[in-house]
């Protein structure tokens, strides 16, 4: 409650409104007129309020924090941000559900979305992962239709467990997402209790144009904590908005949540000879042969003053990499530089990169022009380049980074290494990471899902690659799903 005198209600366009309440009409009982124009304004500003929601990780919230280096990492990568411990950068992060719409419950077992803007010196640098590692597909072919099978059916609106075992069970490269999925990382218990990861590997350069592979590691400081199948499930009903709500509160009474930042660091030229290809979004790195270096810590301590406009409006793209940083050969990563700002030009306008949220805190010099909900404009200044008129000038001093390649333009699965199984990683998280009671866990959370309304033969092609997983595991599924 406040005692302060309320301003003035306006139109959008500033003008002072007469009434908060009533229409104008013809009369207090006849009809209303055309001429109402706060009225219209106000009815068709709420038929357009939503834009359209994200075809995946729809539902989610965020912070604003900062990212602070601990660690001199300039050996590794020239990139301006992380150039110097103690240096913090202004950050926004966005956590979500992959496969619910808007309206789904948080808690409902899904990887989350784990995803970071750093508003950098030199520009947006966006990281788009998940609470996982690991993708459930490695070709950017197949992601559409793995995301079809999670959503719903035509004919009947409703999702299926058959439609996701169906897909799951024909692609095995699945399986190790799949096997984290259903272990007791598929049900966090709050967005501050989970890790992120990049998933995607990608490439640092430092100053004297060297070239590394990295992976991103988000270790959450408050420790990993995860909800049973029977406790998210009860929260689904009990408090829909469980994640939303507990990060928001927990900022506010000051709580701050954060995570620390470690790298998996691989010199360029092992990743040609590897055991395995590194590139494959499916697979990890093994600490053991890549350590996890601690590098710096992000903290979340502003909650949004405007949920539409800081969170629904936020728009990361992984095509934004500052200098000092590169995309990698994954197919996966390499698609998605793409798809991303083409989803943000088509749900959210054209210019969504001049909204205040995504908008970079350094200068933007660029030939684009016009378009819809144009805000910020040159002026009289050049339109094309080159010019003789002082438009912008690109620094012809960075280089782009990349790699060699050669061969033939093929449609094709990656190149086989020694160890290209899609069974061996699943089967050591089950073996060697998985204690014995989140074993049973995962047994269960198998079970009940393809328990429910997962028809026989798609239940035993499923089962024949659990095998292949772990023969013990494979056995216990059979038992709950009385198939030994």
């Amino acid at each position: 409650m406040s005692d302060r005198k309320p301003p003035v209600t306006t139109t959008d366009a500033g003008i002072p409104a007469s009434s908060d309440e009533h229409s104008l009409s013809v009369g207090p009982n006849g009809p209303l007129l055309l001429q109402d124009h706060y009225l219209i304004q106000k009815m068709a500003q709420f038929n357009r309020e939503r834009v359209p929601e994200r075809v995946v990780h729809a539902k989610g919230s965020g912070a604003f924090g900062y990212f602070e280096v601990t660690a001199d990492v300039r050996q590794w990568t020239s990139a301006a941000f992380l150039n110097g411990v103690g240096k913090r950068t202004p950050v926004l992060a966005r956590f979500s559900t992959v496969a619910g719409e808007q309206g789904a419950a948080d808690t409902m077992r899904d990887p989350r979305g784990f995803a970071l803007k750093f508003y950098t010196e030199q520009g947006n640098y966006d990281l788009v992962g998940n609470n996982t590692p690991v993708f459930f597909v490695r070709d950017p072919s197949k992601f559409s239709d793995f995301i079809h099978s999670q959503k719903r059916l035509p004919d009947t609106g409703m999702r299926s467990n058959n439609m996701q075992w169906d897909f799951w069970s024909l692609s095995p490269e699945s399986y190790h997402q799949v096997t984290w999925l259903m272990t007791d990382r598929g049900t966090p218990r709050t967005w501050r209790n989970m890790n992120g990861y990049s998933s995607h590997t990608y490439m640092w350069i430092n100053a004297h144009g060297e070239k590394f592979w990295v992976k991103y590691h988000f270790k959450t400081d408050q420790g990993v904590e995860t909800f049973t199948d029977e406790e998210a499930r009860a929260m689904t009903a009990e408090d829909p908005d469980f994640h939303r709500r507990d990060l928001r509160e927990s900022i506010a009474r000051g709580d701050t949540p954060s995570w620390t930042l470690h790298m998996q660091i691989m010199p360029f030229e092992d990743a040609a000879t590897y055991r395995f290809n590194p590139f494959d979004l499916t697979k990890v790195w093994p600490h053991a042969d890549y350590p996890l270096i601690p590098i710096g810590r992000l903290v979340l301590d502003r909650n949004p003053e405007n949920f539409f406009a800081e969170i629904e409006q936020a728009a990361f793209e992984p095509a934004n990499m500052v200098p000092g940083i590169g995309p990698s050969p994954d197919k996966m990563l390499l698609a998605r530089l793409f798809s991303y700002p083409d989803a943000h030009r088509y749900r959210i306008g054209t210019n969504y990169l001049q909204l205040p949220v995504n908008q970079p805190q350094s200068p933007v010099n660029s030939y684009n022009r016009d378009g819809s909900m144009r805000y910020h404009h040159t002026g009289s200044s050049p339109v094309y380049a080159p010019n003789s008129y002082g438009g912008p000038q690109a620094d012809t001093s960075l280089v782009d980074p990349g790699w060699s390649v050669t061969g033939e333009i093929v449609r094709a699965a990656y190149e086989l290494h020694a160890e290209d199984s899609d069974f061996i990683q699943p089967g050591n998280l089950y073996r060697h990471v998985l204690s014995t009671t989140h074993q049973a866990h995962l047994v269960h959370n198998i079970v009940t899902h393809m328990s429910q309304g997962v028809e026989r033969p798609v239940q035993e092609r499923a089962l024949a690659l659990w095998r292949q997983v772990d023969p013990e595991l494979g056995a216990r599924i059979a038992s709950g799903l009385g198939m030994e």
